[in-house]
């Protein structure tokens, strides 16, 4: 695929195909906005009107992981690149600093819709939301967790970090993207190419990295995250965990059982069929969640 150009715009009619989709295709548009000194964080915009809804992917991930959620919910949102990620600069504190990417995300949210709304965070980014809305209740109307608890740990979430911290570099797209077929054996190849050219660049001498790897080292350690199960106990806001049922998931009935312990009213939905990417493996059935949860 040396010198494919690339439009991230021209997709969707892939997304809405696979899915059986007969929606229109709303404006998207890519921004930029200062969340540190001149560091930017990046995102899509979902339609034209006030944005009712911000998800934020999970590591290793990028925005355009909800493209088939955020057509299928036909609602005005925003998806964002977590630092580090996709199209937003690098943090100095690494790709999976969890509370100063809470803050980078909370500066952005000030910036680009500063009422309370809807946040969805799956994975890392579910973390992140956590602590958004732990810190910045004025900016969230419910929370809603995909697949995430701070429950998880390194145990659980092996398959994942197996994959992720794979090789640096691949010689060629074919290699990337048998490789992930490899490790996403309920995806179709289709949906995986195009989240692979999404979430991947071609170099100058023809090899191709992910976007989360092409920055440098942190500069500094990540600040202490603490106890993120206690950030629970000071929510005000609803909040949901979409718990994925099928293989891959890496929440425990554990997880469940401390969340509801720490919040009782939180709402706990199973998603048949789905690994840990809810948005990949059931989109349609998420963005259904999503309208019925995260208002």
């Amino acid at each position: 695929m040396s010198g494919t150009s690339y439009d991230e715009f021209s997709l969707f009619h892939e997304n809405l195909a696979e899915w059986n989709l007969d929606v229109p295709i709303p404006h998207v548009r890519r921004f930029y906005v200062a969340v540190d000194g001149l560091r930017q964080l990046s995102g899509l915009a979902w339609g034209d009107a006030t944005p009712q809804m911000t998800l934020v992917h999970g590591g290793a991930q990028n925005a355009h992981t909800f493209d088939t959620v955020a057509l299928a919910l036909q609602r005005p949102l925003l998806a964002l690149d977590l630092p580090g990620h996709g199209h937003s600069d690098a943090s100095p504190f690494g790709s999976s600093a969890i509370l100063s990417h809470a803050r980078d995300v909370a500066s952005a949210l000030e910036q680009l819709n500063p009422g309370p709304h809807a946040l969805v965070g799956m994975s890392l980014g579910g973390l992140v939301s956590l602590v958004v809305a732990s810190e910045r209740p004025d900016l969230v109307s419910s929370l809603t967790l995909i697949d995430i608890t701070p429950g998880v740990n390194s145990q659980k979430a092996k398959h994942i970090t197996d994959f992720v911290n794979g090789p640096a570099t691949f010689d060629s797209f074919d290699a990337l993207l048998a490789r992930t077929v490899e490790h996403n054996p309920t995806r179709s190849v289709s949906s995986l190419r195009r989240g692979i050219l999404h979430n991947a660049i071609e170099q100058t001498d023809g090899t191709w990295v992910w976007r989360h790897q092409r920055h440098p080292a942190a500069a500094f350690v990540a600040p202490d995250t603490g106890n993120l199960w206690e950030r629970f106990d000071v929510l005000t806001m609803p909040v949901t965990l979409l718990r994925a049922m099928g293989s891959g998931s890496v929440v425990d009935n554990e997880d469940v059982a401390e969340l509801l312990r720490r919040h009782p009213d939180a709402h706990v939905v199973r998603v048949q069929n789905s690994g840990h990417s809810i948005q990949g493996d059931q989109p349609v059935e998420l963005a259904a969640l999503l309208n019925r949860y995260a208002t």
